[in-house]
């Protein structure tokens, strides 16, 4: 008999204030029945002692599950006369961490619950609940979710943030965190100035804002908190930065990629050159970029892309040929039509057949004519130079490495447009002497002929203050985004049903 009385107080620990009378299976479920002990309790008005039993009242809560079946605890209640006159008459007794008031499930029970539902919510968590012999509808789900209580909310040194789509291109939301720490403060509803504003107002112990490059929050701090630092994120910068050097990449292929296949010459071509002459005729006129536009009847960026050109030969592209199937026989294809220059491609469609090629007829005669096999290399794509670019050197492999000097030493600009990248890289390591290296590298960027590197430049322009201070402060607003990232698998658990109100409390509470 000790022994089952040891593997209930073991089994049943939570339930040790109680006296367990006795415990019987029903199937799929587990009945327990108990009584609180008999001693004195304290009424809740006076806190007189008392045990005087007026009455007797059962209540029935769920345990947590054992054997994957439900347990259900009968408890017999004392009602209790309170001795103090003038005070209440009766009282139930209560016993906090096994039963508590108004509620059917005891605590550990409900922290169970409170632990899934805060993971996945309503039918997710809902779901995974029956699997565990706990049953609750969806509803439930969502109410022990808001029932739980939020960490308490605190001012940091160092604020960071960002905003995230509620939905896209119409509706936005803020988070902000604490950017060493990486706690979540509080998500408000709006991206807009006036919003953020008003929290800094509220709480103006934040000495360090972390953002990207949003003018609305710029304009927020300064105007709430004049006195704390704003620190751009690094990551938007490279980002930024990375767009731009797309952009001259691509800008410049007719330069860089004489080395690889011919340029295309057809009527694309032509109309090309054909609409440069026209936009730089009527410029040397006097004629202004939006009357151009209107007497050309083209789109006003396309005005200013052609007038910023020098010669119209910079806006042709190279191919961007996709990788074939006759890429592998290549070589082959080059020694036969040297040696035979006038071999008909249908004794060559045999050839490489012969040799393992599975493609069409169709496909190796689009590669023959588009002088694929004549060139000196494969086509590479100006995304493709622009990542091998961006990328750390000591990443690269000898052969991208020798491509790489290969592409860009074919192009004053695409030399200029290197060094420029690998000195940028250096200054998103923050340092104090970063601050001098910025101004350097922004005037030698500005003597470059670079227009899409002038226009990220003339960005930086516009906020260098937080811009110096993000290379040379180690604040960053990496935890923000991450945080995002973990909103975006939350809103997608919910599939776009929550209310702002729950998003908020699922964020606070991850």
């Amino acid at each position: 008999m000790h022994g089952v009385d040891e593997l209930l107080g073991t089994v049943f620990s939570g339930l040790s204030p109680l006296v367990v009378e006795y415990v019987a299976a029903e199937g799929e479920q587990i009945r327990i029945r108990a009584r609180t002990p008999d001693r004195s309790v304290a009424c809740p008005g006076c806190g007189a002692e008392t045990a005087r039993v007026h009455g007797y009242h059962e209540r029935r809560v769920a345990d947590v599950p054992v054997d994957a079946r439900g347990v259900l605890v009968v408890v017999r209640i004392r009602r209790l006369i309170c001795p103090t006159h003038g005070c209440r008459q009766t009282f139930r007794e209560q016993l906090p961490g096994v039963l508590e008031r108004y509620q059917r499930r005891t605590p550990r029970l409900s922290s169970q619950i409170g632990a899934v539902v805060r993971e996945l919510a309503g039918r997710a968590s809902m779901r995974a609940l029956s699997a565990l012999a706990v049953h609750l509808s969806r509803h439930t789900a969502l109410r022990i979710l808001l029932r739980l209580p939020l960490p308490q909310p605190r001012v940091p040194r160092v604020l960071g943030v960002d905003d995230f789509a509620l939905r896209r291109r119409h509706r936005y939301a803020t988070v902000l965190i604490d950017a060493e720490t990486r706690e979540r403060i509080d998500v408000l509803p709006g991206r807009t100035a006036d919003v953020l504003e008003a929290w800094l107002r509220a709480h103006p112990k934040v000495r360090v804002v972390c953002r990207d490059g949003s003018s609305a929050y710029a304009e927020a701090i300064r105007r709430a908190l004049p006195d704390a630092i704003q620190v751009a994120d690094r990551w938007h910068l490279w980002h930024n930065f990375g767009e731009a050097v797309l952009k001259e990449v691509a800008g410049h292929s007719a330069c860089w990629a004489k080395a690889g296949p011919p340029l295309q010459d057809g009527e694309r071509a032509q109309t090309t050159r054909e609409r440069w002459h026209q936009i730089h005729d009527l410029l040397s006129k006097g004629v202004g970029l939006l009357e151009c536009a209107r007497r050309l009847n083209l789109a006003l960026n396309t005005v200013k892309r052609y007038a910023r050109v020098p010669e119209p030969e910079r806006l042709q592209r190279a191919p961007q040929y996709r990788p074939t199937l006759v890429d592998p026989y290549r070589n082959y294809l080059r020694r036969r039509r040297a040696d035979d220059p006038a071999v008909p491609v249908l004794h060559l469609f045999n050839e490489i057949k012969d040799l393992g090629y599975t493609g069409s007829f169709n496909l190796l005669y689009r590669y023959i004519t588009q002088g694929r096999v004549e060139a000196d290399r494969l086509s590479i794509a100006p995304r493709r130079l622009a990542r091998l670019l961006l990328t750390r050197p000591d990443h690269l492999t000898d052969e991208r490495r020798r491509l790489l000097d290969d592409l860009t030493s074919a192009c004053p600009e695409m030399i200029d447009l290197a060094g420029l990248v690998r000195s940028f890289a250096g200054l998103l390591r923050p340092h104090e002497g970063n601050a001098g290296r910025l101004d350097a590298w922004i005037a030698t960027a500005r003597a470059a002929q670079l227009p899409h590197l002038h226009a990220f430049i003339r960005g930086l322009d516009q906020d260098r203050d937080a811009v110096r201070a993000a290379v040379t402060l180690p604040f960053h607003n990496g935890g923000t985004e991450g945080v995002n990232t973990k909103t975006k698998r939350i809103m997608r658990q919910m599939h776009g049903r929550a209310g702002f109100a729950l998003l908020r409390h699922r964020i606070l509470l991850s």
